[in-house]
C-alpha cells in the first residue's frame, strides 16, 4: 500500500510539473489517504503481534 501511495505522490508532483493542478491535487490526496491508510495497518499489526506474544 505504501507502494501505491509513493505512486500517487510521484504523479501528482509529475502533474504540477507540467501546470495540471486539478490532477496534481487529486493524486496527492490520494497519495495522502493510502499513506495514512498504511500507517494506521502498521501500527494495528505491530500492536497485534504484541497481544499475540
Amino acid at each position: 500500500m505504501l507502494h501505491y501511495a509513493v505512486v500517487f505522490f510521484v504523479i501528482a508532483l509529475v502533474a504540477a510539473l507540467f501546470g495540471f493542478g486539478g490532477i496534481a491535487a487529486g493524486a496527492a490526496g490520494i497519495a495522502k489517504i493510502l499513506f495514512f491508510v498504511f500507517v494506521i495497518m502498521a501500527v494495528a499489526t505491530f500492536l497485534f503481534g504484541l497481544i499475540r506474544k
